[in-house]
């Protein structure tokens, strides 16, 4: 008898312990879902920066996208989405740096703004072969 009141008493609240343990797993389960949804989310940005940048015809640099924000918005239909932006680099003529903002609605770009910048528009001449 004295065995048993022993062992009841060892843990008094061992649901208790084991509701922490679930919810602390759930809690790292759904950080790790939002991080592999925003670097999703970040590499078709990025995908959407580079194919910009060639057909504006300027140079995307350090191949980098930097999070600039993150807000919740409703979109036209009403559905509420993640709107995300971020900010780039890019050169024209490879002289000066300009900034450029590229913002997502969910896993759709929303917009591309650029820097105004300069355009060479020195004839290009090739010599050679």
């Amino acid at each position: 008898m004295q065995r048993w009141v022993q062992y009841r008493y060892a843990n008094p609240f061992p649901l208790k312990a084991m509701l922490n343990h679930i919810i602390l797993i759930c809690l790292m389960l759904l950080g790790f879902l939002y991080w592999y949804k925003a670097q999703e989310i970040k590499e078709i940005a990025f995908n959407a920066t580079r194919a910009h940048c060639l057909a504006m015809d300027v140079q995307m640099l350090d191949d980098y996208i930097a999070t600039d924000g993150l807000s919740l918005v409703r979109d036209a239909a009403g559905a509420i989405h993640c709107r995300r932006s971020f900010l780039f680099e890019f050169a024209s003529t490879g002289e000066k740096r300009y900034n450029g903002k590229i913002i997502m609605l969910g896993r759709r770009v929303e917009s591309i703004d650029m820097e105004p910048y300069r355009i060479d528009l020195t004839p290009q001449t090739f010599s050679g072969v």
